[in-house]
């Protein structure tokens, strides 16, 4: 479901007022449909599509709307689900390229995922695909997604993409079952030439309930490796999802080793988070802060999108770092990180609890040398 953020951040509070307007990243779950059963699947998809989910003309109306955000508009990522289950997902990718939307899908590695069909998507206007890879080989990969088959459809479709030149990024998920085969996947997210690596946190909600997350401090050393793998490479870039926390650790390292090599990529995310940037349409046309965060403001069936994102309650407040409780709203990182807030909501109830992946602790006196 994720794609890289454009670079477009500062670490002051004042460039964070631009998301209050726009968000970078808008996702639309065009169905909760897919032939896949993934233990973490944040939408619990099943196989047929529901009789609720947006019509074609709901969708056009939809990105119609998504493009009414102005000249600086949104990335859209068609998500799902597999998008690939929508008949009509060609004619709705055309639209929104028409409407001047750029375009990425985030397709399910099943026999739907074939060459033509990424030929066409192509055509139709999509700049990239984003496939998820959970594991080093099929018995890994395919553990997590519960369907023989869908490591070798992945990791051909990876083939496919860039033969038709398109952009890939892998989306890789660390949880305590998948931790000790981080480093064998990007090993893999390398032999395939993929231009990001998007790694993602376990939030345990939908399916992922069931998994366990890795410990904090494991996911300090994931973080400090990650920052690692960004020194003195500029592919793949590497960022992470729901572990906005590597924000800082690439602030801490930078300022200790005095080195930049792959930060700017880091940088690009800073403030950016459920909310803050971040725009979710739901298959039924519910708008959230986030996918992981399901907490309706609205629907664009009634409501208009721009207004929902721009003027929300819960939206305004997701974008105030001074919203944050424990040790998130006195971390003097606070602006360019502001933890998870779908991880808050997952495990308290409260979407601006701290984030109980993050073991730093704030030393608040330091806030104004961060933010200079």
């Amino acid at each position: 479901m994720n794609v890289p953020s454009p670079t477009a951040a500062s670490t002051s509070p004042e460039a964070n007022s631009n998301y209050g307007q726009t968000p970078i990243m808008a996702y639309w779950e065009v169905t909760q449909s897919c032939d896949l059963a993934c233990v973490h699947c944040r939408a619990a998809a099943v196989s047929e599509p529901s009789p609720f989910e947006l019509t074609a003309s709901e969708g056009f109306r939809l990105l119609d709307a998504l493009a009414g955000f102005g000249s600086q508009k949104p990335h859209l990522v068609l998500t799902g689900g597999d998008p690939l289950k929508r008949k009509d997902i060609y004619e709705l990718v055309e639209y929104a390229v028409k409407a001047g939307l750029q375009t990425s899908i985030t397709p399910s590695g099943t026999p739907l995922l074939t060459k033509e069909a990424l030929a066409r998507l192509k055509a139709s206007g999509v700049q990239t695909v984003a496939l998820s890879l959970d594991g080093s080989s099929a018995s890994h990969h395919d553990r997590i997604r519960q369907v023989p088959g869908s490591f070798e459809r992945t990791m051909a479709a990876a083939h496919w993409a860039k033969e038709l030149g398109l952009s890939v990024q892998i989306n890789s998920l660390v949880c305590a079952q998948t931790v000790d085969d981080l480093p064998d996947v990007y090993q893999r997210v390398l032999d395939l030439d993929a231009d990001r690596w998007s790694v993602f946190f376990l939030v345990n909600i939908g399916r992922g309930s069931l998994l366990k997350p890795v410990d904090p401090w494991v996911g300090e050393f994931i973080l400090e490796w990650l920052y690692d793998l960004t020194l003195g490479s500029s592919r793949p870039i590497i960022k992470t999802t729901e572990a906005h926390h590597f924000r800082r650790v690439a602030l801490q390292r930078q300022r200790v080793t005095g080195t930049s090599d792959g930060y700017a990529s880091i940088r690009g995310g800073f403030g950016v988070r459920d909310g803050a940037g971040i725009l979710f349409v739901s298959h039924t046309g519910e708008v959230y802060p986030a996918g992981f965060l399901p907490i309706s403001v609205g629907n664009v069936r009634r409501d208009d999108v721009v207004s929902l994102y721009r003027d929300a309650p819960l939206f305004q407040q997701l974008r105030d770092p001074s919203q944050l409780k424990g040790k998130c709203g006195t971390c003097e990182y606070r602006v360019v990180c502001g933890g998870a807030r779908s991880r808050a909501w997952a495990t308290s109830g409260d979407a601006f609890a701290e984030d109980p992946l993050c073991p730093y602790q704030p030393r608040p006196a330091r806030a104004a040398a961060v933010l200079a």
